[in-house]
């Protein structure tokens, strides 16, 4: 089970991120603590069934979406890449960070 805590709070990071939502704004819209979407993000916590589906609609997905973990699992390989890619040269490291400002 907390693998699935994790996996499902990584996922509701990563969606709240792409919506542009700080986790106070997150909180407010689902009628939650704060402290507790904290907790939801950290894998320490699972948020209530009932909630799910406002949870979803927030985030412009489906309540399926949010337990679609297959995209996560690429999502921690592309992580491990980039955290080896900062090992490179000055040189190398500033050509990362002009193409992290294309693309961001």
């Amino acid at each position: 089970m907390d693998d699935i805590k994790y996996l499902f709070g990584r996922k509701i990071k990563e969606l709240r991120l792409k919506n542009k939502l700080s986790q106070e704004e997150l909180a407010e819209k689902i009628d939650i603590a704060e402290r507790n979407l904290s907790k939801i993000e950290c894998g320490k916590s699972f948020i209530r069934a009932e909630k799910i589906g406002r949870l979803a609609e927030v985030l412009g997905v489906t309540p399926k979406d949010l337990f679609d973990f297959e995209h996560q699992k690429d999502l921690d390989e592309i992580r491990d890449e980039l955290i080896s890619a900062i090992q490179l040269d000055n040189k190398n490291l500033r050509v990362l960070y002009q193409f992290y400002n294309i693309i961001k």
